[in-house]
C-alpha cells in the first residue's frame, strides 16, 4: 500500500467504495487523513465498515470542512450529468481528485525521481502497460504495474527512487487526475468512446491529451488525426514528443516496417527490435503497442538488448489473443475480450486462416464492419443470441453454421481446422460480443473456451495452464 502522507492531518471526503475505492480510503487512512466515505450501495458500506473505513452520509456533512474530494473513476464527473456528490463538492468549492492523482501527489513529495510510466488510448492500453512492465520486469527492474489494470494504483509498493511505475489511465482516471506528470506518457490512439461519459469526441479527446502534456516524454501514436493533432500541438508547446506509427515510415520517431522495429531520426533510419517469431505480439495492433513500450523502456532507461529479450518472453495478455493451445498445424486462440466488432478486428486481421467462433450478446452494429476481414475466415461456427442476426451479415460470404453453444463451436471448429491442408489453421475465439447471455463475464467465456480446448485428445497447451 501507499500510505497517503500528503493528505496528513486533512479532512477529505471520498465517494465509491468498490475495490479501488477502499483500497483509496485506507491509503488515505494510513497516511494520516480525515477519511468520511460513502457509497450509494449499503452493502459497499457495510464492507468499508468492516475495514475500518469511517463512513458518512455525504449528503448529511459539512463539505466546508473538506480539503478535497476523492471520487471513484466509475461514478459521472460531468456527463450525462454530475453525480450529486460532485454537485456538492463544486458548491463548496472543493477539488475533486482520484486515486491517479493521489498516487502523483505521493511519488512527487516522496520519489520524485522514481521511473514513471503512464499509458492510455482508447485501444491497447492494457496490452502495452502488460508488455511494459514485463520488459522492465524481465530486465531485473522493480516494476509495478497497476491503476486500470491489475491492482488499484494505491494497493503498489510504495514509491522509491528505483522502483519502476507502469500504470494504466482511463479517461475517467485522467479527468480526476490534473497534475499526472509521468517520466513517460504513452497516447496509443483515439477514436470515439466513452461519449456517454465525455459528451463529445473533443472532450474525450482533450482529457486523453491531458496525460501527455504533463509529461516529461510524450509518446504518441500518429495514425489518427486526433492523436496527429496532440502531437503537433505539444510540439509546437515545446514539449518532447516521440511519434510512433504503425503504417507509416516516419522521418523521426519509431515505426514498423513488417515484424521489423525502426527508429528514425532526420531521416536516418536503424532497427531497435523485431517481433517475427513472438507469437503473442502477432498483428499490426501489436507493433504499435511494441513500439510505445520500446520507446517508454528507453526513455527510463533500459538498452536494446532487453527490450528485445523482453518482448521475446512477452506471454500475451489473458483472453486477449491468447495462444491457449496447439495440436499439429491448429492454433488455438483465445480473444474473448473482444467483446465488439472494432475489439474483434484486430486479431481477425492477424491470422492467413481462420475457423471463427463468433456471437453472444450482440452490440449495436453487429459484424458489418469487419466484413474486409471475411476472406480470412474458412468458416464461422455462431453460438448465442447474436448467432441469427450474424449469419444474416455472414450470407453467402463465409461458410457458417449456428453452433449454439462454445462447447460444440471448439468441437467442430477443431474437427474442421484439423482437415485444413492450407498450412497453419486458426481457432479463434473473438466473439464481437459482450457474454451476458451466456456466462457472467469475458473472463469466465475465455476460461470455457481454454477448458474445452485443452480437453481435445493431443492438444499441447501453451502459457502452463493445462486441464
Amino acid at each position: 500500500m501507499i500510505a497517503t502522507h500528503s493528505f496528513k492531518g486533512r479532512r477529505v471526503a471520498l465517494f465509491g467504495l468498490g475495490g479501488s475505492g477502499i483500497a483509496t480510503a485506507l491509503a488515505l487512512k494510513e497516511g494520516g487523513a480525515d477519511v468520511l466515505a460513502w457509497d450509494d450501495n449499503p452493502d459497499s458500506v457495510a464492507k468499508a465498515d468492516g475495514e475500518g473505513i469511517p463512513t458518512g452520509d455525504l449528503r448529511a456533512a459539512d463539505w466546508g470542512r473538506f480539503a478535497s474530494f476523492v471520487l471513484s473513476p466509475g461514478v459521472p464527473l460531468t456527463h450525462p450529468k454530475p453525480h450529486w456528490t460532485v454537485e456538492l463538492a463544486r458548491g463548496a468549492g472543493v477539488e475533486i481528485i482520484g486515486d491517479v492523482e493521489l498516487f502523483c501527489r505521493e511519488r512527487t513529495l516522496r520519489a520524485p525521481d522514481a521511473p514513471f510510466i503512464a499509458i492510455t488510448g482508447t485501444n491497447g492500453k492494457s496490452t502495452t502497460t502488460a508488455l511494459t512492465a514485463h520488459i522492465l520486469k524481465s530486465a531485473g527492474r522493480d516494476a509495478q504495474m497497476g491503476g486500470n489494470i491489475g491492482r488499484a494504483v494505491m494497493t503498489l509498493d510504495e514509491p522509491r527512487r528505483d522502483r519502476y511505475y507502469v500504470v494504466e489511465c482511463s479517461s475517467y482516471q485522467i479527468d480526476l487526475a490534473p497534475s499526472i506528470n509521468p517520466t513517460a506518457g504513452v497516447l496509443l490512439n483515439l477514436t470515439p468512446d466513452h461519449l456517454d461519459r465525455h459528451g463529445t469526441m473533443q472532450h474525450y479527446a482533450s482529457i486523453k491529451e491531458r496525460l501527455v502534456a504533463g509529461s516529461d516524454t510524450a509518446i504518441i501514436g500518429v495514425d489518427d488525426s486526433y492523436c496527429l493533432q496532440i502531437a503537433d500541438r505539444l510540439e509546437r508547446a515545446g514539449r518532447h514528443v516521440i511519434r510512433i506509427s504503425k503504417r507509416l515510415s516516419l522521418t523521426d520517431g519509431y515505426f514498423a516496417d513488417g515484424t521489423n522495429l525502426m527508429e528514425a531520426e532526420h531521416g536516418r533510419y536503424s532497427r531497435v527490435g523485431f517481433l517475427e517469431g513472438i507469437g503473442s505480439l502477432r498483428g499490426q495492433h501489436n507493433a504499435q503497442n511494441a513500439l510505445a513500450a520500446v520507446a517508454a523502456c528507453l526513455k527510463v532507461g533500459l538498452d536494446l538488448g532487453e527490450i528485445q529479450a523482453g518482448l521475446e518472453s512477452f506471454p500475451g495478455l489473458v483472453h486477449r489473443m491468447e495462444q491457449v493451445g496447439r495440436k499439429d498445424h491448429v492454433l488455438f486462440v483465445n480473444d474473448s475480450k473482444a467483446t465488439n466488432a472494432d475489439a474483434a478486428a484486430p486479431a481477425l486481421s492477424s491470422f492467413p486462416r481462420i475457423y471463427w467462433i463468433a456471437g453472444g450478446l450482440p452490440k449495436e452494429g453487429g459484424i458489418e464492419s469487419l466484413r474486409g476481414n471475411f476472406s480470412r475466415i474458412a468458416r464461422a461456427y455462431l453460438i448465442g443470441e447474436a448467432a441469427p442476426a450474424f449469419s444474416a451479415t455472414l450470407g453467402e460470404a463465409v461458410p457458417y453454421e449456428i453452433s449454439g453453444t462454445l462447447a460444440a463451436a471448439v468441437e467442430h471448429a477443431a474437427r474442421d481446422a484439423a482437415l485444413d491442408t492450407g498450412g497453419e489453421a486458426v481457432v479463434l475465439l473473438s466473439p464481437a460480443c459482450a457474454s451476458f447471455d451466456q456466462y457472467k463475464n469475458f473472463e469466465v467465456r475465455g476460461e470455457a473456451f481454454r477448458q474445452a480446448v485443452h480437453a481435445i485428445e493431443g492438444v499441447t497447451p501453451i502459457g502452463g495452464k493445462g486441464p
